[in-house]
Protein backbone atom coordinates (compact mmCIF):
# COMPACT_ATOMS: atom_id res chain seq x y z
CA UNK A 1 0.00 0.00 0.00
CA UNK A 2 1.26 3.49 -0.74
CA UNK A 3 2.59 6.04 1.63
CA UNK A 4 1.52 9.07 2.62
CA UNK A 5 3.15 12.31 3.98
CA UNK A 6 0.34 15.17 5.23
CA UNK A 7 2.00 18.35 5.29
CA UNK A 8 0.54 20.64 7.82
CA UNK A 9 0.71 24.05 7.17
CA UNK A 10 -0.08 27.62 9.56
CA UNK A 11 -0.26 30.40 9.49
CA UNK A 12 0.84 31.55 12.90
CA UNK A 13 -0.74 34.72 12.56
CA UNK A 14 -4.29 33.17 13.07
CA UNK A 15 -2.95 30.60 15.62
CA UNK A 16 -3.59 31.71 19.33
CA UNK A 17 -0.54 32.54 20.81
CA UNK A 18 -0.56 29.91 23.86
CA UNK A 19 -1.07 27.59 21.06
CA UNK A 20 -3.56 24.60 20.94
CA UNK A 21 -6.98 24.39 22.85
CA UNK A 22 -7.38 21.24 25.25
CA UNK A 23 -10.39 20.58 23.10
CA UNK A 24 -8.52 21.26 19.96
CA UNK A 25 -5.84 18.43 21.63
CA UNK A 26 -8.51 16.22 22.66
CA UNK A 27 -10.79 16.05 19.41
CA UNK A 28 -6.99 15.93 17.39
CA UNK A 29 -6.26 13.03 19.65
CA UNK A 30 -9.27 11.17 19.70
CA UNK A 31 -8.94 11.50 15.58
CA UNK A 32 -4.97 10.22 15.65
CA UNK A 33 -6.24 7.56 17.94
CA UNK A 34 -9.16 6.45 15.27
CA UNK A 35 -6.57 7.02 12.76
CA UNK A 36 -4.21 4.46 14.36
CA UNK A 37 -6.66 1.52 15.13
CA UNK A 38 -7.42 2.01 11.45
CA UNK A 39 -4.17 1.23 10.53
CA UNK A 40 -3.30 3.71 8.48
CA UNK A 41 -1.03 5.99 10.80
CA UNK A 42 2.35 5.26 10.82
CA UNK A 43 3.82 8.61 12.47
CA UNK A 44 2.74 12.28 13.42
CA UNK A 45 3.76 14.84 14.96
CA UNK A 46 3.50 19.00 15.52
CA UNK A 47 6.53 20.88 15.26
CA UNK A 48 7.54 24.06 17.66
CA UNK A 49 6.82 27.38 16.40
CA UNK A 50 9.19 28.61 13.47
CA UNK A 51 10.71 31.15 15.99
CA UNK A 52 12.21 28.25 17.58
CA UNK A 53 14.02 26.81 14.03
CA UNK A 54 16.64 27.68 11.40
CA UNK A 55 16.94 27.53 8.01
CA UNK A 56 19.96 26.17 6.87
CA UNK A 57 20.47 27.09 2.61
CA UNK A 58 22.28 26.01 0.05
CA UNK A 59 22.64 29.34 -2.72
CA UNK A 60 25.16 29.56 -5.56
CA UNK A 61 27.90 27.29 -3.97
CA UNK A 62 27.48 28.96 0.25
CA UNK A 63 25.98 28.00 2.90
CA UNK A 64 24.00 30.54 4.91
CA UNK A 65 22.38 29.85 8.27
CA UNK A 66 19.55 31.84 9.67
CA UNK A 67 17.53 31.42 12.97
CA UNK A 68 14.23 32.13 13.57
CA UNK A 69 11.52 33.84 13.32
CA UNK A 70 11.06 34.33 10.15
CA UNK A 71 9.43 37.32 9.62
CA UNK A 72 8.65 36.66 5.98
CA UNK A 73 6.69 33.68 6.26
CA UNK A 74 3.45 33.98 6.86
CA UNK A 75 2.75 30.12 6.51
CA UNK A 76 4.99 27.46 8.26
CA UNK A 77 4.87 23.70 8.33
CA UNK A 78 3.28 23.10 11.71
CA UNK A 79 3.22 18.94 11.58
CA UNK A 80 3.11 16.25 9.66
CA UNK A 81 1.53 12.96 9.64
CA UNK A 82 2.76 9.71 7.61
CA UNK A 83 -0.07 7.39 6.55
CA UNK A 84 -0.11 4.10 4.67
CA UNK A 85 -3.51 4.30 2.40
CA UNK A 86 -5.15 2.38 -0.16
CA UNK A 87 -5.29 5.27 -2.54
CA UNK A 88 -4.68 9.29 -2.41
CA UNK A 89 -8.40 9.46 -2.28
CA UNK A 90 -7.92 7.62 1.70
CA UNK A 91 -5.45 9.96 2.40
CA UNK A 92 -7.09 12.99 1.70
CA UNK A 93 -10.74 12.06 3.58
CA UNK A 94 -8.23 11.08 6.33
CA UNK A 95 -6.57 14.76 6.30
CA UNK A 96 -9.91 16.75 5.56
CA UNK A 97 -10.86 15.17 8.90
CA UNK A 98 -8.41 16.27 10.59
CA UNK A 99 -8.35 19.98 9.24
CA UNK A 100 -11.91 19.68 10.33
CA UNK A 101 -11.32 19.45 14.05
CA UNK A 102 -9.70 22.88 14.16
CA UNK A 103 -11.97 25.89 15.58
CA UNK A 104 -12.97 28.52 12.65
CA UNK A 105 -10.05 31.38 13.09
CA UNK A 106 -7.83 29.17 12.59
CA UNK A 107 -6.31 28.90 8.89
CA UNK A 108 -4.60 25.59 8.43
CA UNK A 109 -3.96 23.77 5.31
CA UNK A 110 -2.12 20.28 4.33
CA UNK A 111 0.30 19.38 1.64
CA UNK A 112 -0.53 15.68 0.62
CA UNK A 113 2.21 13.65 -1.17
CA UNK A 114 2.53 10.19 -2.28
CA UNK A 115 5.85 8.77 -1.17
CA UNK A 116 8.14 8.03 -3.79
CA UNK A 117 9.33 4.22 -3.54
CA UNK A 118 11.89 2.60 -4.57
Amino acid sequence: MPRYLSIVHVDESSAPAGGPSEELMQRMGELIEEITKAGVMLDTAGLTPSAQGTTVRWEGGRLSVTDGPFTEAKEVIGGYALMQCKDKAEALEWTKRFLQVHEPFWTVSCEVREIAEG
